[in-house]
């Protein structure tokens, strides 16, 4: 539950925004990382010192089912003359330490990221005649927020969220969201580190499909040069009727197919409904198999081997001509700390950590034949796997959400691997590596075309290669959701 008061109104749990000339006394009992985030606000707002506020009535620290303490909801004039409209500007509270006292976050010291390092931002284009914001915006980024506590899944610029539903619950097309830099707020240094913000941005499916195909960034790019479709400061328009391509028709052939023709997909994985069996090993023979997901007593995956699937889901692994896939040791990549406080649930680990079996324990085995299964969504994703990730020298993950298994899709320019060209399919525990010569890939393209005709489909769909002892399996969701997965 969560109500709505002015930011100046006292609340049950925190006191009013103070100003930049607020009194000594009355800032040291503000919270100072809330403190930190407020005063970028009211420089970017200096007429609005009390705006609109969605406050979580029970605060997360006190058992609330909302992690964001707050939403606060500006008026933004926006700029005519640069075609940027007026609009509603939504600032969340709650990813970053506002505390500084583990109430939430860990205190990492103060040159590292507040918490998760970041605040959402949303801005929603208002409409004629609209004297208050909605406040459907708020229940949207607790949504995200909530992922991001639940997974440790933080978020990055150009990252992507399928959302599968219009976000204000009507009947827009806008039913999917993509992040990116916020134009306005800057970075806020806090007594407990670092904040950036990042802005949610409203998009059509086809726009959607595009950043998993091309990437974020360019699909983002694309929609600054649209004024209706978003605009410098890409605004949601929650009225938006058509997709930038319909807008512009020569953007997809001209700008994306010719990105994913160059540059690939930046897209290095997925969770998603899917497992694997060993057809090379008799069913009954469940010692060291894959799994995991059959007996009573489940196998996990490691923990080492968590931090590496971790990693191979990050974005920006793949930037140099020769990949590799992370080492299995836990370690610091691309300005990301793998290092969880350990009150935190690793998003890739089991609920219950005992049932980890220890990573030296369990050898890499080389399997003869496989069979992977996956639901509608995540096979549809496959073309994109091996077209955008694997013809380009990459790698591309499916991490199952019903299950404790992985399963790894790598090109011959992949280091790091142990699925190699003479044991093309290998597994760890219940991580499957498969590797792909480019050869195969092609005539797996040929074999898969069906994939990308979604409408034309029917489950369940089974694909072949005899030859080399692979069978893939397309199959209804209800699968996945049955206690075998």
């Amino acid at each position: 539950m969560a109500e709505l008061r002015p930011s100046g109104a006292p609340g049950p749990s925190a006191p009013p925004a103070p100003g930049p000339s607020a009194p000594p006394a009355f800032a040291s009992l503000f919270p100072p990382g809330l403190h930190a985030i407020y005063g970028e606000c009211r420089r970017l707002y200096p007429d609005q010192p009390n705006p609109l506020q969605v406050t979580a009535i029970v605060k997360y620290w006190l058992g609330g089912p909302d992690p964001l303490d707050y939403v606060s909801m500006y008026r933004n004039v926006g700029s005519p003359s640069a075609n940027i409209p007026e609009h509603w500007h939504y600032i969340s509270f709650g990813l970053s330490d506002l505390y500084g006292d583990s109430r939430v976050h860990e205190f990492t010291g103060t040159d590292g990221p507040s918490g998760f390092g970041f605040e959402l931002t949303f801005r929603l284009k208002r409409e004629t005649g609209e004297s208050a914001p909605p406040t459907w915006p708020a229940e949207l980024m607790q949504g995200l927020a909530r992922y991001v506590f639940q997974s440790e899944n933080t978020f990055c610029s150009g990252d992507h969220v399928s959302w599968h539903s219009p976000l204000d619950n009507s009947e827009s097309r806008i039913q999917h969201m993509l992040l990116t830099e916020d134009p306005q707020l800057q970075p806020v240094q806090t007594p407990f580190g670092v904040v950036t913000f990042l802005q949610i941005v409203g998009v059509c499916t086809e726009e959607l499909h595009a950043a998993q195909q091309w990437n974020g960034q360019g699909i983002l790019e694309l929609l600054r040069t649209v004024p209706v479709a978003g605009g410098p400061w890409l605004i949601t328009d929650m009225r938006r009727g058509e997709t930038i391509f319909e807008i512009d028709p020569h953007l997809q052939q001209e700008r994306v197919d010719k990105g994913i023709e160059t540059d690939g997909s930046n897209l290095s994985g997925v969770s998603a409904k899917c497992a694997w069996d060993d057809l090379s090993r008799p069913p009954e023979d469940d010692e060291d198999s894959r799994s995991i997901c059959i007996g009573t007593q489940p196998r996990r995956l490691s923990g080492k081997d968590t931090e590496q699937i971790r990693e191979t889901l990050r974005r920006g692994l793949e930037i140099n001509s020769k990949p590799v896939l992370p080492p299995i040791n836990p370690q610091r990549q691309n300005g990301f700390t793998h290092d969880r406080a350990p009150s935190r649930k690793d998003s890739l680990e089991s609920d219950s950590s005992t049932a980890i079996i220890p990573h030296e324990l369990i050898r890499t085995r080389q399997l003869e034949s496989v069979h992977l299964k996956f639901n509608q969504e995540s096979g549809a994703l496959i073309p994109l796997c091996l077209r955008g990730r694997l013809l380009h020298g990459r790698h591309f993950t499916y991490k199952s959400i019903t299950g404790d298994m992985a399963i790894t899709f790598v090109s011959t320019g992949v280091e790091g691997a142990f699925a190699t060209e003479e044991h093309p399919y290998a597994a760890h525990g219940p991580w499957l590596q498969i590797l792909l010569t480019e050869e195969f890939v092609e005539k797996m393209l040929e074999d898969l075309e069906d994939l990308t005709s979604p409408e034309e489909f029917k489950l369940p769909k089974e694909y072949s290669w005899p030859e080399k002892k692979l069978k893939v399996s397309i199959l209804p969701d209800v699968v996945f959701d049955s206690p075998l997965h």
